[in-house]
């Protein structure tokens, strides 16, 4: 069954109030129970903002390591969710459900194949 990747994009800047997150932690919660229980869940996490990113390079034979995000902007990845759907229609319901729980836009992107495709 083909992959997506659901990627939570958020803005910079302070986390929302105590009550806000509050119901996001819970709807996000049961979210993923939803998704267990349909055989669609795979995987999903949150991660620390992007200063806390380090992007490695090799050039030259050498390794090079820079601290910080690889592309700056306005608005990062902060959490992603990977599920298994029959289609794109499939998993773009599973992105509008991780969008409505969360508020925040949600991009719906498959993974290649074993063939690449």
């Amino acid at each position: 069954m083909p992959q997506y990747l659901l990627s939570v994009y958020q803005p910079d800047g302070p986390t929302p109030p105590p009550e806000t997150m509050d119901r996001i932690v819970a709807d996000l919660d049961a979210l993923n129970q939803e998704m267990r229980a349909a055989g669609a869940w795979v995987f999903s996490g949150g991660l620390h903002p992007p200063g806390t990113a380090t992007v490695v390079r090799v050039q030259g034979g050498r390794t090079l390591t820079t601290d910080g995000p690889f592309a700056e902007g306005k608005e990062h990845v902060g959490g992603f969710t990977i599920v298994q759907a029959a289609d794109l229609d499939a998993a773009l319901e599973w992105g509008r459900r991780l969008a409505a729980a969360t508020t925040l836009p949600v991009e719906v992107r498959p993974f290649q194949d074993e063939r690449g495709s």
